[in-house]
């Protein structure tokens, strides 16, 4: 599947410097709000939060990123609420709480009178798996809740948790409207299976829902009864994930898939308090990711394959920092593992980082179109992990090429460098 990593509203820091007006008056948080200090987060950075939180009302970054979430925000309010219930058609379970959606790449087969089995056209996306909204309205869901927490959590609004917290009931906890914690029916092909292991790549979008959910702690809007209730939630869909067929299958992939599977049980396993199996799978990502993964060049053999090899080689490094980002947090450093021949996260930032500055022209197939900003997230994250003329460079990079990913998690990976504040 290609990874579609969408950036939220574009909100320049060009804009925040030339019209003053815009962000001279950030919203000051009510003395109501109670909001732990520092939240518990696990892909945000919880003590950049922090800092901006407590920060003065006129300090230029907390008017940036803060700027920046409440437009976010504000777009998501009118936004929802999604649920499975909305879908059309029925999963072959009978039950419509069951999650459901069709393989991207595969086309009907025009020698076929039906149509069936489908054929595949690696890249190419096939507009009929619109049908089935389950896939685009758990993506926005999760978008948009946590846009609304972070808003909350910057300005103490009620209103920001009230919303939030109404798209995560309504998906996971109402009896009426929640999904049922599987992926039996995900990425189906017609014609040859109702689902595949490879589907679980959708749910990849839980990591925004847990760092939601951490930013509405102390919020009215949600209860203990609501956290208990989704940590139950995620703590089946985690056991689902290990134990069943397309679980395992999902787990034993080599490409990107191996890699976002990792980062979800990581991330889940931390929210429910697993924090043993948290370790254990970011200590075998050196040997199952990185190790087979990234050759001693930086090249991703596996990722440079597909038709949409730029953006292929870009979405499996950003889940391998996504997971060094929380390894660090965990005690399990992979920013600087290295296997004896060389092959590590850096080695794969340093080959594609040439061709995002244009010193190098991408000779492997990219046809959904070149886009050299895709790298600057992971530019941002490997800056302040590698710190020292290396890290500048990768910032300086990232800063050349920012003018159009600035969506308050891009503010946010930017800012918490000190010399970029």
């Amino acid at each position: 599947m290609l990874m579609q990593f969408k950036g939220a509203a574009i909100f320049s820091v060009l804009l925040v410097l030339h019209f003053p007006v815009l962000a001279g008056t950030a919203p000051q948080s009510p003395p109501a709000a109670k909001r732990a200090l520092p939240p518990r987060v696990f892909l945000l950075n919880p003590s950049e939060l922090e800092g901006i939180v407590t920060a003065g009302p006129k300090d230029n970054r907390r008017l940036v990123v803060v700027e920046a979430a409440i437009a976010e925000a504000d777009r998501a309010m009118t936004e929802g609420p999604f649920s499975v219930m909305d879908k059309s058609v029925t999963p072959p379970s009978g039950d419509k709480h069951d999650y459901m959606s069709q393989a991207p790449y595969f086309w009907p087969d025009p020698g076929k009178p039906n149509g069936l089995p489908y054929i595949r056209h690696d890249g190419e996306r096939n507009p009929e798996i619109k049908k089935i909204t389950d896939h685009d309205e758990w993506t926005r869901m999760s978008e948009d809740a946590r846009a609304l927490a972070l808003a909350y959590y910057f300005t103490g609004k009620p209103e920001y948790a009230d919303r939030a917290a109404l798209l995560l009931r309504t998906w996971f906890l109402n009896p009426a409207t929640r999904m049922n914690p599987n992926l039996e029916f995900g990425q189906g092909i017609p014609g040859i299976n109702t689902g595949r292991g490879i589907g679980i790549i959708e749910s990849r979008v839980l990591v925004d829902v847990t760092d939601a959910v951490g930013l509405l702690a102390g919020s009215k809007a949600w209860s203990a009864a609501d956290q208990e209730g989704i940590t139950e939630w995620l703590r089946k869909y985690l056991n689902w994930m290990r134990t069943s067929e397309k679980g395992k299958a999902e787990d034993a992939a080599k490409n990107n898939h191996g890699t976002w599977y990792d980062l979800q049980v990581v991330d889940i396993a931390l929210f429910v308090g697993d924090s043993d199996l948290a370790r254990k799978t970011l200590e075998r990502v050196k040997t199952r990711r990185i190790a087979v993964q990234i050759e001693p060049d930086g090249r991703q053999p596996l990722e440079l394959a597909r038709t949409n090899a730029w953006g292929y080689s870009n979405g499996n490094l950003d889940g391998l920092c996504k997971l060094a980002t929380i390894g660090g947090e965990a005690g399990v450093d992979l920013w600087h593992f290295e296997t004896a021949d060389h092959r590590s996260i850096r080695a794969a930032i340093d080959f594609l980082a040439p061709y995002a500055a244009g010193e190098k022209k991408w000779d492997y197939q990219q046809i959904g179109g070149f886009h050299a900003d895709a790298l600057v997230p992971t530019l941002w994250r490997a800056a302040a992990a590698y710190g020292g003329s290396g890290g500048r460079k990768y910032g300086a990079l990232a800063q050349q090429l920012s003018t159009t990913r600035e969506g308050v998690e891009t503010l946010l990976l930017r800012d918490a460098l000190p010399a970029m504040r």
